[in-house]
């Protein structure tokens, strides 16, 4: 496993949902001059999208490198073919990730943007329209959907570039001979070691040497945290390992507090309540955003380590997908986001102990039902989940 290290100098500005992060995003596209590397898992034909992918035409036009890789399962097939077509025409290259399965079941969650090697965006935000939800673009949400994604600048950059260099060739077609040495290269440590702040790193899960590198990320500071742990998570469902350290935390006088999506995915939500029990009892406070649609992957721990990216807790982010996440160790950023989180814990529903005695026993079976039928499923696609 690739160990996390950090590098130092690094300016990382954090932008709050599609409203501050698409007009930075296009702003440093259209100030691009040598090349872009362009990763999402959704890229939808909305007006958001259009606003991005005419950005990225207008750079390959004048003459840019502009290499896009976007889900084929996330985009879908019909949208691909579109951005296929269009992309060609402005000399922009274009390429599904693992269309048709032909790879498996694995499918790239990441949103990563690199510039001219000097500028980089990542997080969980995806090119789509705040207003609309992921899986219905036809249902208009309450609230804009709440994201995250940051802004890098400094030398993690350079670690940022290599891996969406690699990953274009990883997506194109490999000779044995090339995928090899593809995988030698990225044996390689391409970070740099700092001891003095902005400190960062650049951490990302796949299924070649980074199987449990977020994982183990997240679980290092969580078990090392001394004051508090605030994880705000859409989807979640993680293995035994992250339950236990949360409640372990929880139990040696650590503040605990889990800020949990619900209200899109029925069954999902059934999976997450499964644990709520264990985890109240322990000491863990758990709150429901039911404000909008909660699609933010951030955490903050004591009072100086943070995490910003597209990484769930569920089986298919922390054993399956491909994701990437940016983990900050700086107390200014640290505040700015647990400023966040607090007021998105003030706008969800603390979920109580006693709430669970007036659930009747039909609901609570269903709860277990759907955890049993949900670890079954990622003990067969997800190596690693229990």
């Amino acid at each position: 496993m690739r160990p996390v290290h950090y590098t130092a100098h690094n300016d990382i500005a954090l932008l709050e949902t599609g409203l501050e992060f698409f007009p930075a995003l296009i702003a440093a596209i259209d100030g691009a001059q040598y090349d872009i590397y362009f990763e999402t898992y959704i890229f939808a034909d909305d007006a958001t999208g259009r606003s991005v992918a005419d950005a990225l035409c207008r750079a390959g036009q004048r003459g840019v490198k502009v290499r896009v890789v976007t889900d084929w399962w996330g985009t879908g097939h019909a949208q691909s073919t579109r951005l296929g077509i269009a992309f060609a025409a402005a000399n922009v290259r274009f390429r599904a990730f693992n269309a048709w399965f032909k790879r498996g079941v694995t499918r790239t969650h990441r949103k990563i943007v690199v510039v001219d090697r000097a500028v980089a965006f990542v997080g969980g935000i995806n090119v789509n329209d705040d207003w609309y939800c992921d899986y219905d673009p036809g249902k208009r949400l309450p609230a804009p959907r709440w994201d995250f994604a940051v802004q890098v600048r400094g030398p993690l950059v350079a670690a940022i570039h290599h891996e969406m260099q690699t990953q274009w060739a990883r997506v194109g077609h490999l000779g044995l001979m090339k995928r090899i040495g593809l995988f030698r290269e990225m044996r390689k440590d391409q970070s740099l070691e700092g001891d003095k702040p902005m400190q960062a790193a650049f951490v990302v899960r796949d299924s070649l040497r980074n199987r449990h590198t977020i994982q183990r990320a997240y679980l290092h500071a969580i078990g090392h945290a001394k004051k508090s742990v605030l994880l705000v998570n859409p989807y979640f469902a993680p293995g035994h390992k992250f339950r236990k350290a949360l409640a372990i935390a929880a139990e040696r006088g650590v503040e605990v507090k889990l800020l949990i999506g619900v209200g899109e995915i029925k069954l999902q939500d059934m999976v997450a309540r499964s644990f709520y029990p264990k985890l109240l009892d322990s000491g863990v406070e758990v709150y429901e955003y039911r404000k909008t649609q909660l699609h933010a992957k951030v955490a903050v721990v004591d009072d100086d380590w943070s995490t910003v990216g597209s990484s769930n807790c569920d089986g298919l982010s922390l054993f399956l997908n491909q994701e990437a996440n940016v983990v900050v160790k700086d107390e200014e950023f640290a505040r700015t986001m647990r400023e966040h989180i607090r007021r998105g814990i003030a706008d969800g529903v603390m979920i109580c102990r006693e709430d669970f005695e007036h659930v009747g026993w039909v609901r609570r079976s269903g709860y277990e039902v759907a955890y049993f039928f949900y670890k079954m499923a990622m003990r067969i696609f997800a190596i690693g989940y229990a």
